[in-house]
């Protein structure tokens, strides 16, 4: 069995940061992409970035430049580090890695951002 841990979600003023973290445990032969995604209420989920077994990393638009993904092979981590947090980056993160060639989901941690 494979589970994903996270942790680092909280609140925090517009233009503060956080950094969240997720760890798989279990029987881990191979890990392919590692990546975040997010739900707001009453939106879908979308994704946020994603890093590939290559190290190859991809962003969403909206945090470019804010957002960084990277991941900790040895301890099958990946983090997200989030910077210059709005508003508008409140929901409920999730990380997803692939492994042993299935899918696998965290359950979630809320970000908040309110002043």
């Amino acid at each position: 069995q494979v589970q994903l841990v996270e942790s680092g979600g909280g609140s925090v003023q517009p233009g503060g940061s956080l950094r969240l973290s997720c760890a798989a445990s279990g029987t881990v032969f191979r890990v392919s992409a590692m990546g975040w995604y997010r739900q707001a209420p009453g939106k879908q989920r979308e994704l946020v970035a994603v890093i590939t077994s290559g190290g190859s990393t991809n962003y969403a638009d909206s945090v470019k430049g804010r957002f960084t993904i990277s991941r900790d092979i040895a301890e099958n981590t990946v983090l997200l580090q989030m910077t210059s947090l709005k508003p508008e980056d409140t929901a409920v993160y999730y990380c997803t890695m692939t492994i042993n060639y299935n899918a696998y989901w965290g359950q979630g941690t809320q970000v908040t951002v309110s002043s």
